[in-house]
């Protein structure tokens, strides 16, 4: 059974954060900065929105304009 994969703006702005820092090893400002300023959340989904697909799909994630797989 294939694992459906979630879209990127599925995610709220926490669980993002986590996904990014701690399995993407992304670094980023802390999680109260991203939360609390306007920049913040479009920041965190810039950064992962250049991640390659493989590297999306390997923590479960799709770019919101990608096709649900078949």
């Amino acid at each position: 059974m294939r694992e459906t994969l979630r879209d990127l703006l599925d995610l709220e702005t926490a669980e993002a954060y986590a996904l990014a820092v701690h399995r993407l090893g992304l670094l980023l400002p802390p999680l109260e900065a991203l939360e609390n300023e306007d920049w913040g959340r479009d920041l965190l989904m810039q950064r992962l929105q250049e991640l390659p697909d493989e590297r999306l799909a390997a923590v479960g994630l799709r770019r919101a304009t990608d096709p649900e797989p078949p």
